[in-house]
């Protein structure tokens, strides 16, 4: 019944049993510590991928708002050049009417001058014929007569 072969299977059994159970212990503790590094760095993973998402969000929101801006930006720099073109215009206008306000003085400045140095002229030329005619064919007693006759209707005309 006890065969030395079963002596040595017995002790083959009690050292399995004694070495098997501490290694199995470090086996599986070093396994649950894998498990547990792997199910950490699983976690690390799910908080980055959802930082990552969340920052992502951010920036989409920031991009939208950038390109909401830049349209806001655009559109009241069209509304301000229409507003400038529009200004400059009137402008452009006003002074389309100024300049032919100025030059239709200045015409009717030099209509005047015009007119005045013909009647100058006129003057000036009935004055001198004038005297020619008067020189020529009047004696001084008549001259003078008509000088004084004119004195005396000058007080009349100027008042």
């Amino acid at each position: 019944m006890f065969t030395p072969t079963f002596f040595v299977g017995l002790a083959f059994v009690i050292f399995v049993a004694a070495v098997f159970r501490p290694v199995s212990r470090m086996v599986a503790a070093a396994l649950d510590g894998r498990a547990e590094k792997i199910q950490q760095e699983l976690d690390e993973a799910v908080r980055l991928r959802e930082e990552a998402q969340a920052l992502l969000a951010g920036y989409e929101r920031h991009q939208n708002e950038a390109l909401q801006e830049a349209e806001d930006i655009l559109a009241h720099a069209k509304e301000e050049a229409e507003r400038q073109a529009r200004q400059a215009g009137e402008a452009l206008e006003e002074l389309i009417k100024r300049r032919e306000i100025q030059a239709l003085e200045r015409i009717a400045r030099a209509e005047e001058e015009a007119v005045s140095d013909v009647r100058n002229a006129a003057v000036e030329l009935a004055i001198a014929a004038t005297k020619k005619l008067i020189s020529s064919e009047l004696n001084d007693d008549r001259q003078q007569a008509l000088i004084d006759e004119a004195i005396g209707e000058l007080g009349d005309k100027l008042h």
